[in-house]
């Protein structure tokens, strides 16, 4: 949608929708009249000022928007401390000092050469074993649901607070915090994320509950055919990426086999009356608890609910879910469930060269992937739009 709005003024744009309604995964779900994400929070901000721009100057004004300042916490040994916890060594210390004392030797004494092996030896080499095993292998286990040995450290950039020695330092003599875009962030004032996303489809043509089964390339019109019925010059992609090319007349086997090699993750989400909380997020890295986060949406709102999301990656049943729940009197009463389809690639061995062959065939073709599992990437709503911005300017200076 956001490529649509960007470059419908100068070419002729349609959109298939394989539902009856736009938004994917980014679309909200009501539930006893509250907005229920069922996969992610989908907050809104950006580290990138074109894109924060357009959404307030094109699609939904500031003034539309409510400022919201990140309170996420860690429970650790039936504890509550800040995010990022490599920042929490003060509350770490008044609960298990010996703990802490061992965190900021291995932090500090830490040998980062910038070679690593997988995405364990990416946290080991940052943040030293003890904070490595203590949290980040748990609880990235927990969210991957495969151990980081057997994963890629290519999805961190951009998606953890990573401070350097120096402000490690800093913070167990200071307040010193993460300055991600992230630590606060805006969200629609009624309270339902489908605002943003119905204002950036105003105007748009959407052909709505249209499945792409066959795309083919005609020699003669040199166009591409959608399912033998519609016909475009450029084809932009935003099906799964594992999906993609085995909708093409005539791909390659090595393509093919590349896509089979691609995998992702669902999730299951569960909406929870909740006690009383002023918390965004709660992580929760512990084995013993399958769920791997809170997200605390009713703090999200204004005024504030007592809502929360508990998340856990892969499929559980609605019983298991609530079994689970009962092991937090903070969790009071369930209201809704969802499995997932796609909603988290996996950054595995295989990654980086399955990735790079298939959309190298594609673009090389006129079919250009875009977005979270069009470019398979672990990318939030604003870099699907900084991403669109990019592809823009690309298809502008290569047909214009």
């Amino acid at each position: 949608m956001s490529f649509a709005r960007l470059i419908e003024d100068e070419h002729e744009v349609e959109l298939l929708e394989r539902n009856n309604i736009h938004g994917g995964i980014a679309r909200t779900k009501n539930a006893e009249g509250s907005a229920y994400h069922t996969v992610g929070g989908h907050c809104f901000n950006s580290k990138f000022p074109e894109v924060m721009e357009f959404v307030f100057t094109r699609i939904l004004p500031k003034e539309s928007w409510h400022n919201v300042q990140r309170d996420a916490v860690i429970k650790m040994q039936g504890n509550e401390i800040s995010y990022p916890i490599e920042y929490a060594l003060k509350q770490i210390h008044k609960f298990d000092p010996e703990l802490a004392m061992d965190i900021t030797t291995d932090f500090l004494s830490a040998n980062d050469d910038g070679r690593y092996e997988n995405l364990e030896d990416w946290f080991r080499k940052k943040f030293g074993n003890t904070l490595s095993e203590r949290y980040f292998i748990p609880y990235n286990t927990k969210i991957w649901n495969r151990p980081p040995s057997e994963m890629s450290p290519a999805w961190v950039e951009g998606k953890l607070p990573i401070p350097d020695k120096k402000s490690f330092f800093k913070g167990l003599i200071s307040d010193e915090s993460d300055k991600m875009p992230h630590s606060s962030f805006y969200y629609p004032d009624t309270n339902n994320q489908n605002t943003f996303i119905d204002s950036l489809a105003t105007g748009l043509n959407i052909v709505y509950n249209y499945t792409v089964d066959k795309i083919t390339y005609n020699n003669d019109s040199r166009k591409w055919v959608i399912n033998d019925d519609r016909e475009y010059d450029i084809i932009v992609s935003t099906l799964p990426l594992n999906i993609t090319p085995a909708l093409i007349t005539g791909v390659p086997k090595d393509i093919l086999d590349a896509a089979g090699k691609l995998k992702y993750n669902r999730v299951t989400t569960m909406l929870w009356e909740t006690a009383e909380t002023d918390h965004t997020w709660t992580y929760i890295p512990e084995a013993d608890n399958f769920f791997h986060r809170y997200i605390h949406i009713g703090s999200f709102f204004k005024p504030k609910k007592n809502l929360s999301i508990t998340e856990v990656v892969g499929e559980k049943s609605y019983e298991e879910m609530v079994e689970n729940g009962k092991k937090d009197p903070f969790l009071l009463r369930p209201i809704d469930y969802n499995v997932s389809g796609h909603a988290y690639v996996v950054f595995d061995d295989n990654y980086g060269e399955a990735t790079k062959i298939i959309k190298n065939y594609l673009s090389a073709n006129g079919i250009y992937p875009l977005g979270r599992f069009g470019e398979w990437q672990y990318y939030n709503m604003d870099v699907c739009i900084k991403s669109s911005m990019d592809l823009v300017k690309l298809i502008k200076a290569k047909y214009d």
